[in-house]
């Protein structure tokens, strides 16, 4: 098992910044950025993780850095396929790419785009075949309903082969966000109580893991993130059991999370 630091964006860049280069230093493995454009209409401040990741990449040589998640509905792929390539060979092919439909609503609503969740998901998968298509470097057209490439090759590629990994994140127990992830490199679970959304306990893990592993045939390669959640939720025995390759430690947007955060982060990964 691998441990990632999941930070919101809700902090000065140079403390961010910080917050990556301690956590290489006690060990981590990856330190990955919220990505939003807007919490709450009331001014929550908000930095651009993109812009951010780039400095974190120049002081930085070992951890994985990258987003949780991305809502690539909201975003011009190209765009997209141009920055991750960019940071991914900055880095020297440290990049983690987590997509997702994106909370919350704001997000979209604010700027006139539709927060409908199947028009977002459409877009969502158009998004995520558009990229991968520009990072192969090879010719690449595309003809769909929310997006349109014309016959173009997009240089330079990222370092990693055949791609950057992308993580995909799904709310159990829908089951259109499973066959998503499964198409790609790794799934971060939650899943809804009602209308509440809760953390995934190790019965939920394995029973994502088999389907996953029936749909691609083979795990090889795929990761499994989790946020174990509160202290004494589960153990990290029983989610390692279950299929779980990476374990998530994140911090909600509470007055002083910098500070408890450093905190975790200067303690190192619990193995």
């Amino acid at each position: 098992m691998r441990f990632v630091v999941n930070c919101p964006p809700h902090a000065e860049p140079a403390e961010l910044v910080d917050l990556a280069v301690a956590a290489e230093h006690a060990g981590w493995d990856a330190f990955l950025l919220w990505d939003h454009m807007v919490v709450d209409r009331d001014g929550l401040a908000i930095v651009d993780p993109w812009v951010t990741l780039g400095a974190i990449a120049a002081r930085t040589d070992r951890i994985r850095l990258g987003t949780c998640v991305t809502p690539l509905a909201r975003r011009q792929p190209q765009k997209i396929a141009r920055e991750t390539a960019t940071l991914d060979r900055l880095s020297g092919g440290r990049l983690i790419l987590g997509a997702g439909l994106g909370v919350p609503d704001d997000d979209f609503t604010t700027f006139g785009q539709s927060a409908d969740p199947r028009a977002r998901a459409a877009r969502l998968d158009e998004a995520l075949a558009v990229v991968d298509g520009l990072w192969s470097g090879e010719p690449f057209e595309f003809t769909g309903d929310h997006f349109q490439v014309e016959r173009v090759r997009f240089l330079p590629t990222p370092v990693q082969a055949p791609r950057p990994p992308v993580w995909v994140a799904c709310m159990l127990p829908q089951r259109a966000a499973l066959r998503r992830a499964a198409r790609w490199d790794g799934v971060v679970p939650m899943k809804l109580d009602g209308d509440d959304v809760s953390f995934v306990d190790p019965d939920d893990v394995a029973s994502l893991v088999a389907e996953i592993g029936t749909m691609r045939g083979s795990l090889d390669g795929f990761d499994v993130v989790v946020n174990p959640g509160f202290p004494g939720h589960a153990s990290m025995a029983d989610f390692a059991a279950a299929g779980v390759t990476w374990w998530m430690q994140s911090m909600g947007e509470f007055p002083g999370w910098v500070d408890e955060l450093r905190e975790i982060i200067v303690a190192g990964p619990p193995w």
